[in-house]
């Protein structure tokens, strides 16, 4: 059902703050410009990596769902994880049907990379938060 491995989220109180150290301590030198999801509430900056992503979420106003994380955990910390999926709509009705909770009332919305995606309740996963995408035409 899950495919490639396409992301990591990641929460930081501070994208600008937080590029500082992918890049200084790690040596990440392929940064993609921030961009705010407005809809989402989140600003996003990616991090391409030969494997995959970090993609880099901080709050974006007031009502940003990343503030309770950013409450439980100030300094920021690993978020979700994000797989591509071949059929969003099958692989959600396939979950909803072995009893795991979709969030966002189980509807698909549009996500980071411009494709579908949706939420698995992190008690559902073993405690992860999981997004799944549709498969975007281009790998990064």
């Amino acid at each position: 059902m899950i495919g490639r491995l396409n992301h990591v989220g990641v929460a930081t109180p501070s994208i600008a703050e937080a590029v500082l150290v992918w890049r200084d301590m790690l040596g990440a030198d392929a940064i993609r410009p921030t961009f705010d999801m407005v809809e989402q509430g989140v600003r996003v900056c990616f991090i391409d990596l030969p494997n995959g992503q970090i993609e880099l979420i901080e709050p974006l106003g007031e009502s940003s769902p990343l503030h309770g994380f950013l409450a439980r955990n100030p300094r920021g910390g690993q978020h979700h994880l994000c797989f591509e999926v071949e059929d969003i709509i099958a692989t959600r009705d396939a979950l909803m049907a072995k009893g795991a909770t979709i969030l966002n009332a189980g509807q698909p919305r549009i996500g980071a990379h411009g494709v579908p995606v949706i939420f698995v309740r992190p008690a559902d996963m073993g405690g992860v938060l999981i997004e799944l995408m549709a498969k975007p035409e281009e790998t990064h």
